[in-house]
C-alpha cells in the first residue's frame, strides 16, 4: 500500500492585485510501483500497495493551494520580481534553467517510495531531468551519501509531461536503516529538479508553510550537489512536485483533511508543521502507530460550490470548487478510508468581490455539503463534519460582519443535528469565545508574523485545539490500537 503526500497544484497569474491560483490534485495509481499505465480511482482497492501520504502539504508558490493575499499592484512584471526577490523574471516564462530543492515531511516513512510530478495547468510542455531525493541537513544543504537519483519510465534520467498531464517516477529505494524507518521520523526529504530550458507558467503549491530553495534562472543543474551553495533562493511555495508515495501494509488507514486556508495551515508556524491536520497526525500516530497517515488536501480561498467555473486560461484564488475539485483531490487518494471537511467561510466572506460568486445562503452550502457526502458514502468512506470557526469582526470587513456569521452558525446548526455525517468534530465550539462570539483572544496572534492576526485563521494554539477536538475513538473506530 502507498501512501503519499499530496501537494496541491496551482496556476498562476497577476490580476487585480492577487496572485491568482488554481489548486487541483491527481490521481492515485497502481499497484505496480514499475507499471507505466494507471487505474482510475473508481477502480482503487485497499490491496494496492502505493497510498498517498497527504500530510504532507506541500508558495515561492504552493501546492494544491493558492495564495490569496493581497498586495499593491506592481507597475511591471518586473517590478513584482525584484521587489519581492522572485526568481523568476518573466511571470510567463516560469521557471527557466535552473534547479529546485523543494523540502517535505513525510507522515508515514518507506523504504520504498516514488514522486509524482504534474503540468496541470501548464500551457507548453515541461521537461525535467537530474531528478534526486535525499535526506534534508539543514538549509538547502543535504545529508552526506543519502542523494538517490530519480528515474522514469523504467530507467530514464529525463522526462516531459505535456500540459493537463502528471507523471509517476519509478519506485525509488532511500538510503535508509534496517529496519526502516525510525531514524527518519521528523526529518524532511529534499526533491531536486532541474527545468530544462522554459517551462511556462508553472503548476504550484502557493502556501507550502516549508522552506524550500532554488537557484537563479540559467544556473543549469545542481541537484547532485550535497553543499546546496548553488541554491541563493527561497521559497515557501511547491513547484511541480505534487505527490509524494510510499509503499505501506494495506490495512493503513488513509485520512484526508479537507478544506480552505484554515486547514491549508494559514497563521500556523512557518516550518513548525502545527496545521490543525499536522496536530491530528500526532495525535493519532501516538494511539496507533504507523497504521495510519494524514493527507492535507487544503487550499487556500477554496469555495464549496464557487466558482462556477474554473480554467487555466480563467483563474481565481481558491482553485476550482471543493465539488470541481472533488474527484481530483479526495476521491482520488489512494486507500481513502475517512474525510474530515472544514469549509464554507469563503462561500460567505468573498461574495461581492471580482471572484466570488453572488450571495450564498446557508441553504446553498448545506445542499453542496449533502453532495460531498453523499459521493463520498458512495464509496463507502467516512465523512467527519467540521463546524466552522467564527470570522466575526475580522479585520477583513467581507468576513467580519454579523450577517455573515449568522449564515455560518446556521451552516454549523445543519453540521451538528445532521445525520448525514459519520461523525462530527465541533471546531466552532473548540476556538470559540463566547462572550464575544470571535475566536479566543489565545488563538488570535499569527504564530509567524506576530502581531494582532485576521481573527480568521487560528495561530498554533487554536489548531491544536481543534484537532483535540477530534473524539478519535468516535470518528475513527476500526483503527487499532497499538
Amino acid at each position: 500500500m502507498f501512501v503519499n503526500k499530496l501537494l496541491r497544484e496551482v496556476t498562476w497569474t497577476w490580476e487585480d492585485g492577487h496572485l491568482a491560483g488554481s489548486f487541483a490534485s491527481w490521481k492515485a495509481c497502481c499497484s505496480d510501483p514499475n507499471r507505466t499505465s494507471y487505474t482510475s480511482p473508481s477502480r482503487l482497492s485497499a490491496q494496492d500497495p502505493w497510498r498517498r501520504d497527504l500530510s504532507f502539504l506541500p508558495t515561492v508558490f504552493s501546492y494544491g493551494t493558492t495564495d490569496c493575499s493581497l498586495a499593491a499592484r506592481p507597475s511591471s512584471v518586473e517590478e513584482l520580481h525584484v521587489r519581492r526577490g522572485f526568481a523568476f523574471p518573466v511571470l510567463s516564462g516560469g521557471a527557466t534553467d535552473q534547479t529546485f530543492r523543494l523540502m517535505i515531511k513525510p507522515d508515514l516513512w518507506s523504504r520504498v517510495v516514488r514522486l509524482q510530478f504534474s503540468n496541470t495547468f501548464g500551457s507548453a510542455p515541461v521537461t525535467l531531468d537530474d531528478v534526486f531525493i535525499d535526506i534534508q541537513a539543514s538549509g538547502a544543504s543535504l545529508v552526506p551519501k543519502t542523494n538517490r537519483q530519480v528515474t522514469f519510465t523504467s530507467g530514464k534520467r529525463r522526462v516531459t509531461i505535456v500540459p493537463g498531464k502528471m507523471i509517476y517516477s519509478d519506485a525509488i529505494s532511500l538510503a535508509t536503516q534496517k529496519p526502516c524507518c525510525s531514524e527518519l521520523y521528523g526529518r524532511r526529504l529534499a526533491v531536486s529538479f532541474h527545468v530544462v530550458g522554459s517551462s511556462g507558467p508553472m503548476t504550484w503549491h502557493a502556501k507550502a508553510m516549508t522552506t524550500s530553495y532554488l537557484t537563479l534562472p540559467q544556473m543549469g543543474s545542481h541537484g547532485k550537489e550535497e553543499d546546496g551553495q548553488a541554491f541563493t533562493q527561497s521559497t515557501t511555495s511547491w513547484y511541480f512536485l505534487t505527490a509524494l508515495e510510499v509503499m505501506a501494509p494495506p490495512d493503513t488507514a488513509v485520512i484526508a483533511a479537507f478544506g480552505d486556508s484554515i486547514t491549508d495551515g494559514t497563521g500556523s508556524t512557518l516550518n513548525g508543521d502545527d496545521r490543525w491536520p499536522d496536530s491530528l497526525s500526532r495525535r493519532l500516530h501516538d494511539a496507533y502507530g504507523e497504521h495510519v497517515s494524514v493527507v492535507n488536501a487544503g487550499l487556500g480561498g477554496n469555495q464549496i460550490v464557487s466558482p462556477g467555473r474554473y480554467s487555466p486560461n480563467n483563474p481565481s484564488p481558491g482553485g476550482p470548487s471543493a465539488l470541481d475539485r472533488f474527484d481530483r483531490d479526495v476521491l482520488g487518494i489512494a486507500g481513502l478510508s475517512a474525510v474530515i471537511w472544514l469549509e464554507g467561510i469563503n462561500d460567505f466572506g468573498m461574495e461581492g468581490t471580482s471572484y466570488g460568486a453572488p450571495r450564498a445562503s446557508p441553504e446553498t452550502i448545506v445542499s453542496g455539503l449533502q453532495e460531498g457526502v453523499r459521493r463520498l458514502h458512495t464509496r463507502s468512506i467516512r465523512v467527519i463534519g467540521a463546524t466552522m470557526t467564527s470570522s466575526l469582526k475580522s479585520s477583513s470587513p467581507a468576513y467580519g460582519s454579523e450577517e455573515v456569521d449568522a449564515r455560518r452558525q446556521a451552516v454549523n446548526r445543519f453540521i451538528r443535528g445532521s445525520t448525514i455525517f459519520d461523525c462530527m468534530a465541533d471546531f466552532d465550539a473548540a476556538t470559540l469565545d463566547p462572550a464575544t462570539g470571535s475566536l479566543r483572544k489565545e488563538f488570535i496572534p499569527d504564530s509567524t508574523v506576530g502581531g494582532h492576526g485576521d481573527m480568521i485563521h487560528p495561530n498554533r494554539a487554536g489548531y491544536q485545539a481543534m484537532a483535540n477536538a477530534v473524539d478519535l475513538r468516535a470518528c475513527f473506530p476500526r483503527l487499532v490500537k497499538k
